[in-house]
């Protein structure tokens, strides 16, 4: 990749954290920066977002993107052609998009609302296409194993030319052993290289064995999404790509309750109501995803209410409680993943409200047969991988 051996960084996780830089234990480094000027956390994102669509490539065999924020997935995704729905949920109208441009669409429309300022990870050569779709979102750098003359020639004029642009080495292997300093104390591990694969799946442990083509493609989505994505973790997948990811939750409930919440949304947002919503002009995509985010709020304080009416031609009415369930109610065919076991029931009974129809977890808690009945009591297809997942 190049003969480059230490990479001098803006800073640490904050600006008054000095002397910042990235290095490879004296070998020459598998990433170089095209352009811009990285910082520490830009780093966390773009190597744990790369390490996420290779594997996804390697899996399905399909281009592959994630949105990252923070160390964890705001959304990921394969390809599949868009809808027309999804084309306006995604503000992708009109766009020709190519397969990986499509993957990074669907990957930002999991979670718009989180995916502002993002770290975008492509798995195969940016093209024009994807690099003109970067170039219209509020994002923080892209990193990809390489990039066309045009697309870099987009890329760079982004943010008045201090977009970060990364190449990385598709191939690189890294050391078996990791290690992290941490309060001046070193951890040493085995690097986590479980590979995910439909292997992963063969271990089915309720009375419904049907697991689709297209069901294993969404869980291994789930699955390698969780690898990356702050622990605890809960994944929703649907149509190749995460609808709803449960970060860094201390009880795993909550990650589900969270995750739930974000593919409730993510489907409410494809609404009539919310594709039709009439805004005034000059409202940005940034501040119309936060008009449709506050739209499905059940309560807001009327200083709220007074600045989302502002951002209309005609003020939508907000949907009932009985109107969204009957929409959400057309949400079915989900995918659900969990970084570990399940230790109660309640995640699945959470998750069949969000139209969870297949499961993938660690297995081997307590009370498996517990679970296990609470799959059945769903119809839901649930697998155990056989594998914990955490991520810190």
């Amino acid at each position: 990749m190049s003969d480059i051996y230490e990479l001098s960084l803006r800073y640490g996780m904050n600006p008054h954290q000095k002397d910042a830089k990235l290095s490879n234990g004296g070998k020459p480094l598998p990433i170089k920066v095209v352009n811009g000027d990285p910082g520490y956390i830009n780093l966390l994102d773009a190597l744990n977002a790369f390490q996420l669509v290779r594997e996804l490539r390697n899996a399905t065999g399909l281009p592959a993107a994630a949105s990252f924020k923070h160390v964890s997935p705001a959304g990921a995704a394969v390809y599949a052609p868009l809808s027309d729905t999804l084309k306006k949920a995604y503000f992708v109208e009109g766009l020709e998009l190519s397969p990986l441009a499509t993957a990074y669409a669907r990957a930002r429309g999991a979670d718009r609302m989180s995916s502002f300022g993002d770290a975008a990870a492509l798995s195969d050569t940016v093209d024009a296409s994807t690099a003109n779709l970067l170039k219209r979102e509020v994002s923080d750098l892209v990193v990809a194993p390489g990039y066309t003359d045009e697309a870099l020639e987009i890329l760079k004029a982004k943010k008045g030319g201090k977009y970060l642009v990364l190449q990385i080495d598709p191939d690189y292997v890294a050391d078996p052993q990791e290690m992290r300093l941490l309060f001046g104390l070193k951890l040493e591990q085995q690097r986590n290289d479980a590979v995910i694969t439909e292997a992963s799946f063969e271990r089915i442990a309720t009375k419904n064995k049907d697991l689709t083509d297209d069901a294993k493609r969404d869980l291994l989505v789930a699955l390698i999404t969780l690898k990356y994505t702050q622990s605890n973790s809960i994944c929703y997948a649907l149509d190749g790509q995460t609808i709803g990811i449960g970060a860094g939750q201390q009880s795993r409930i909550h990650c589900t309750r969270l995750a739930g919440d974000k593919a409730d949304r993510w489907f409410l947002r494809q609404h009539p109501m919310a594709l039709g919503m009439k805004f005034r002009q000059g409202i940005s995509r940034a501040e119309q995803n936060n008009a449709i985010d506050l739209w499905l709020e059940e309560d807001v304080t009327p200083f709220e209410q007074a600045a989302w009416e502002q951002c209309f031609e005609e003020v939508p009415r907000r949907l009932t409680k009985e109107e969204k369930r009957e929409w959400l109610s057309g949400l079915q065919g989900v995918s659900y993943g969990s970084d570990a076991f399940l230790p109660f029931r309640d995640n699945l009974d959470r998750a069949s409200r969000s139209g969870v129809k297949y499961v993938v977890q660690a297995g081997s808690s307590m009370r498996d047969e517990e679970v296990v009945q609470a799959a059945d009591d769903y119809n839901m297809v649930m697998v155990y991988s056989g594998v914990r997942l955490f991520h810190h």
